[in-house]
């Protein structure tokens, strides 16, 4: 069985990190999230927000030899533009896994507004986005098959749920 590639995406405060960790739970499979290593590249060097690419290419190396040998991943980002949703699927190509993309939302502008306004990053130093960074921000609109989850309609437990069945082989 090749390995396989969970990209779970979405706007901030959407709900994709408690998603994509529950799932990684679960699954156990490896979880990558690029907040975490942002962060990290922050601490350990002279460079700040906006880090561009650094964050998605660090992430997308470390699953590369994570999926090498054979080790399963879910990779939690915004993963807000085509070019970042193409190179994480050239990523699991390349490396003969399985790919499944995840777009998590929430429909519920209020819940949605209410968790960007109340939230824990849970990354020590990082500042979460505020309601008016998440909805000014860049996200193109998907042009291909993905899974989308809606996090006001589905609990954690039903997310991962509804991801899982989707990440079963299919015969």
């Amino acid at each position: 069985m090749p390995p396989l590639l969970i990209v779970v995406g979405g706007l901030p405060a959407s709900g994709k990190t408690t998603v994509a960790a529950e799932l990684a739970r679960r699954t156990g499979f490896s979880f990558l999230r690029v907040d975490t290593i942002e962060q990290a590249v922050i601490r350990a060097t002279s460079l700040v927000q906006p880090l561009g690419p650094v964050g998605y290419v660090v992430a997308r190396a470390v699953a590369a030899d994570l999926l090498r040998t054979g080790v399963s991943v879910i990779a939690e980002c915004v993963n807000p533009l085509a070019i970042t949703r193409d190179a994480w699927r050239d990523t699991g190509a390349d490396h003969g896994a399985r790919v499944l993309e995840a777009e998590i939302v929430c429909s519920d502008p209020v819940e949605h507004r209410r968790r960007a306004d109340t939230r824990d990053s849970g990354i020590p130093g990082l500042v979460p986005p505020t309601w008016a960074q998440i909805a000014a921000r860049e996200y193109e609109p998907w042009t291909r098959e993905r899974l989308v989850v809606d996090t006001a309609r589905h609990s954690v437990g039903d997310a991962v749920a509804v991801i899982e069945a989707a990440a079963r082989p299919r015969r």
